[in-house]
């Protein structure tokens, strides 16, 4: 049969999609490391009772108690008075998932603030607010507690259907209403007691929410039914914002954009369609933060979980835990629930948000959003291109008599150590003038270092850098002076020294060295700050001085067991390295290797040209040498006496990694590492630059060989991560192209051949994929949004869509080959039968054969068999209708099937018949036993036309197997919903939703009406601009909008077509019942040569 066969180029194809897949699958399968400690608890769940006639009530509130002793739930509430918050769980979580956070907002509440440090802390930028942050003022102790409740939602999978995340949101709206009651009801029963206390009772929730969750706060605060201002702070933990992380149900993403569009509406002032002031922005008092996993988050992206476009930056903003302070590490979807690390941040973060004199949170919206940013964001550069570091605002400090042509905005200033850190300068030994360009201190020796600016500052290194696991104020204090002086009251009148140690910034440490006893150490101690200064920054002085405290410190406190710090005058332009795209492709087969000689500069600046996120690169460092005699003999680790100096004697080095959509990624004791971002470039809202820039600190003493490879499993895995939802569109668009071939070719082709027409270059190859691209950009231009970076656009569409061709090929493969085996198998037991009739051991077969023909015979039976369309179609309407879409679309695939294995039977049989007859004219002498097996039954297919016959069963299957790979792919993107629908079997169950029952009719109307207009050939198709428009322009046009619907990152949209492609294949055939055309039209015959 033609068509079966596929060509080298589809095989390959579909090898690649294979090995790219199970390249993909072990990425995602190795285990991670991602260095959180275990939060540990004692919980009790107090059940909050609800209202009779609430119409989720299937589900339940409780409010969270931490401690092992048992109580009483009556008098804990009636004690009701914290601070009201509400977890929301995610896609199949639990309400016991707040635990984690609970009881260390508990603990956090006992034991006071976290521990002052004095490193620079972040501020807001400009477009954020203008609330200065020396002006907030964090508690010495927290004046409220934390009250967690959290909804329990059965574990529903909110992230696979839209009827559940609306009914989640109903339940939380009521949720956050009940709260807000049991505090009055509380506050009444202790007045009815006499032991009310004073403070106001509180107004609005605080909303955290996990995953989904995150999702459903949001659709909370603008539900209309919610009490005004109820909701003024969420926090959300891996919560996809943008879209569904599974955008394959259409009432899903329509739910999504429908919310998203409110928010958007809801930060805009309210007017008349006339202009008119009516109110102010709805959410103007709501602030929202959204706290991403980084990397090692699968389920769901940075990018899905950014605020763009929905929350204005002076309202909210998304920090991924790789550059939250404190945290610094990536973690998974739900690890983000009880990573210690990220659960104590975000506990004290919360209790911050507490105004001490009300005892409630602060209701201005900056200082709730300056406390987030206070206590969540570290100082860490967002980029580390030295040239273009925006000025730092302390320097506006100094005096303009002291310092000359120092302009600089004030934005924000730099505050010296406290007083408690006051260091009298007879503590300092006598003090040491360095020399070199690089400093090095390796033990807390209570001296004072000079640099001279002008002298080690020349040749163009005039930036200075410096790391140091050193604490500032009680550890270490660097200054600027304008002249030497043992002290400042040397210096004369109006010449002050400028204490920069307040610019240090904190950066995550490494583990601490290992120790055989006190005081040895087996290697150098990993830097936890680093303190950069532009020359702008150091100009009017003339030397800068590093103060180290004492062993004894200041503070009472004991030291560091191992102290260090490295400081450097260095050019910037003597660090770059620059890795090109042809340069990252190629080390994939084949490490880049660079080589470090000592006295190199101590940072590094990478500018990796391919994001990090989509080619993950492999990093391996090994020290090559300190200035130190190898002397060949191995320790027990293995390793040589010199690589034991060596780290003895340089600090572990340290990577920073920087990308536009998830900011900072920060690789401590980096020696071998794979560098990747959360980023998502090459999408259609891309906008500027994609390159990934690593800051690299190495210790100069030591030299170093670096090699560079990109990890091909880690990108595999990624590319399936970031691409996965624009290849589903795209498949449905490379069906539609084929579909459109099969419209318009005679003899009708295979589907398979089909897709393999289309992969011709350059036609209709390029038109296929770059149109659309084309198409995208136009759009951009009329909308005013800013084109993608068209290169890395175009070649990740065109492995997309390439992609998308193997795994439609894969599956008309695997469809095609299970429809040949069961039409063979069927022939051959047809064949077998009719030698077997007479036998007496089938006789109870015949006996079932003859009552199977009288109950077919029968009336009814035989008004369903002349209209043989009318039950599975009706069927099919019910269960899409009335119970769910995936069913009615099941019953659409099952009518394909059978067409498709009749069609193939009646084929393969007529086609065995015809070969028996050719070889029975051959050899008429001999006994041909096919020549009675395959005997001509009347109403069979004569000599004369069984050509014709085979011919209008190949084009029946080739069509029906079609639209099945077509139906089938959709009928897939419904089987999530499905499952969660499967879950709620015997709960309260609601009608599906309309749009998505609405395009399934639609779908099962394309496949019932669509194969009769294509063999038609005297359908009324209208005419636009002269031209004939056939079904097939109809197919090309539904494959573009898929195209386009794939690189939106909604797939769903793709159902859209297929919708509209039914309305119009229904509508053609009811037209031409009204016009009265001939059902099976005259047809155009074509011949083989």
């Amino acid at each position: 049969m033609r068509g079966f066969r596929p060509s080298l180029s589809a095989m390959m194809f579909v090898v690649a999609v294979i090995w790219i897949g199970v390249a993909a699958l072990y990425g995602l399968l190795k285990p991670i490391s991602n260095g959180c400690i275990m939060t540990y608890m004692y919980p009790t769940y107090i059940p909050i009772s609800t209202m009779e006639n609430v119409s989720s009530a299937k589900y339940g509130l409780y409010l969270y108690h931490e401690g092992w002793k048992k109580i009483d739930f009556k008098e804990h509430l009636k004690k009701l008075n914290g601070i009201p918050l509400l977890f929301i769980p995610g896609n199949g979580g639990s309400y016991k998932q707040a635990r984690s956070l609970a009881a260390e907002s508990d603990r956090a509440y006992q034991g006071g603030p976290l521990e002052r440090t004095f490193y620079r802390e972040a501020h807001l930028a400009s477009e954020e607010g203008h609330v200065d942050m020396a002006d907030i003022q964090l508690p010495n102790q927290y004046a409220n507690r934390l009250d967690w409740f959290a909804v329990d939602l059965e574990g529903e999978h909110s992230a696979m259907d839209g009827r559940i995340l609306e009914e989640h949101t109903e339940y939380v709206v009521y949720a956050i209403h009940r709260i807000l009651d049991q505090y009055k009801e509380s506050h009444d029963a202790r007045e009815s007691d006499g032991t009310a206390t004073t403070g106001s009772l509180p107004k609005s929730v605080i909303l955290i929410g996990h995953s989904m969750g995150g999702f459903v706060a949001r659709a909370a605060t603008i539900h209309p039914r919610l009490r005004k201002s109820a909701v003024k702070t969420i926090l959300t933990l891996s919560s996809p914002h943008q879209s569904p992380p599974l955008a394959l149900q259409p009432s899903l993403g329509d739910y999504y954009e429908s919310i998203n569009q409110e928010w958007q509406k809801g930060y805009e002032v309210q007017t008349t369609r006339t202009g008119r002031y009516v109110s102010g922005p709805k959410l103007s008092n709501v602030v929202v933060v959204s706290i991403s996993g980084g990397y090692n988050d699968y389920q769901v992206r940075s990018k899905l979980e950014s605020l763009d476009g929905i929350v204005p930056p002076t309202h909210g903003f998304m920090i991924s835990s790789t550059s939250m302070k404190n945290v610094w590490l990536s973690m998974e979807h739900q690890t983000i629930l009880w990573c210690n690390q990220l659960v104590v941040q975000v506990s004290h973060t919360l209790l911050s948000l507490v105004d001490s004199t009300t005892g409630q949170p602060f209701p201005e919206t900056q200082k709730r959003l300056a406390i987030f940013t206070k206590m969540l964001h570290s100082e860490i550069p967002q980029s580390f291109n030295w040239k273009m570091q925006p000025q730092s605002s302390w320097s506006s400090r100094v005096p303009a008599k002291d310092v000359k042509d120092t302009a600089v905005p004030e934005v924000h200033t730099l505050s010296d150590c406290p007083s408690s850190f006051h260091w009298n300068d007879d503590i300092l030994e006598r003090d040491l003038y360095i020399e070199t360009t690089t400093v090095t201190i390796l033990a807390m020796d209570g001296r004072r270092r000079w640099l001279d600016i002008q002298n080690l500052g020349a040749n163009g290194k005039s930036h200075f850098i410096f790391v140091t696991n050193l604490a500032p104020c009680s550890g270490v204090r660097v200054h600027l002076w304008p002249q030497k002086g043992k002290s400042s009251s040397d210096l004369p009148a109006g010449r002050r020294v400028l204490e920069v140690t307040s610019k240090m910034v904190q950066i995550p440490a490494g583990p601490a060295p290992r120790q055989v006893e006190p005081g040895s150490q087996t290697e150098q101690a990993p830097p936890s700050a680093v303190l950069h200064l532009a020359p702008e920054e150091m100009n009017g002085f003339r030397f800068l001085t590093i103060s180290v405290a004492p062993r004894p410190t200041i503070s009472g406190r004991p030291p560091p067991a191992t102290s260090m710090a490295v400081g450097q005058f260095f050019n910037p332009d003597e660090g770059k390295i620059e890795f090109s795209p042809v340069s990252m492709l190629q080390s994939m087969h084949s490490h880049k290797d660079i080589f470090l000689k000592e006295d190199h500069p101590l940072a590094f600046n990478l500018s990796f040209a391919v994001s990090l996120g989509l080619l993950p690169v492999g990093f391996s460092l090994k020290t090559a040498g300190c200035g130190i005699k190898d002397s060949g003999i191995l320790d027990e680790a293995g390793d040589t006496g010199n690589a034991k100096l060596c780290k003895l004697r340089c600090f572990p080095p340290v990577a920073l990694a920087w990308d536009p959509t998830s900011g900072l990624h920060v690789f401590p004791n980096l020696y071998s590492e794979t560098l990747l971002v959360d980023s998502s470039p090459a999408l259609w809202t891309s906008t500027g630059t994609e390159k990934t820039t690593v800051l690299l600190l190495l210790d100069p003493h030591c030299a170093y060989k670096a090699s560079i490879a990109v990890s091909v499993t880690t990108a595999a895995s990624r590319f399936w991560l970031l691409y996965f939802s624009q290849i589903i569109g795209f498949c449905v668009a490379v069906i539609f192209f084929a579909l459109m071939r099969q419209a318009h070719a005679r003899p009708i082709p295979s589907i398979l051949k089909a897709v393999e027409s289309n992969l011709r270059i350059p036609f209709p190859f390029l038109p296929f994929f770059l149109a659309p691209i084309m198409f995208s950009l136009f759009f951009s231009f009329l909308s005013s949004q800013p084109f993608p970076p068209f290169s890395s656009f175009t070649i990740v569409s065109l492995i997309c869509y390439l992609l998308a061709n193997g795994i439609v090929i894969l599956l008309i493969l695997v469809s095609q080959l299970g429809f040949y085996v069961t039409a063979y198998l069927h022939v051959f037991i047809k064949t077998r039968w009719q030698l077997w009739e007479g036998n007496f051991g089938f006789l109870f077969l015949r006996w079932f054969m003859n009552l199977s023909s009288r109950f077919l015979s029968l009336k009814v039976v035989r008004v369903l068999r002349a209209n043989p369309l009318f039950v599975p179609v009706s069927a099919a309407i019910i269960l899409s209708t009335f119970v769910h879409p995936a069913l009615g679309l099941f019953i659409l695939l099952l009518s394909h099937a059978l067409c498709c294995h009749s069609s193939l039977c009646n084929s393969l049989t007529a086609s065995f018949r015809s070969n028996a007859r050719k070889k029975e004219s051959d050899y008429r002498t001999e006994d041909n036993s096919l020549s009675q097996q395959f005997k001509p039954k009347p109403g069979s297919p004569s000599k004369e036309n069984s050509s014709s016959y085979i011919q209008t069963q190949e084009d029946t299957f080739h069509l029906r197997h079609g639209l099945l790979v077509l139906h089938l792919l959709a009928t897939l993107m419904f089987v999530p919903s499905l499952v969660s629908w499967l879950q709620r079997i015997g709960m309260h169950q609601n009608f599906p939703r309309f749009l998505d029952s609405f395009l399934c009719i639609c779908l099962i109307l394309h496949g019932i009406y669509s194969s009769e207009s294509l063999l038609n050939s005297e359908l009324p198709f209208p005419r636009i601009m002269g031209k004939e428009v056939r079904l097939n322009s109809i197919y090309l046009i539904a494959g573009f909008y898929s195209y386009l619907s794939g690189m939106a990152l909604a797939p769903y949209k793709a159902l859209y077509a297929m919708g509209a492609v039914g309305i119009i294949a229904f509508a053609l055939s009811i037209l031409q019942a009204w016009t009265g055309a001939t059902r099976f039209g005259r047809r155009r015959h074509w011949h083989r040569h």
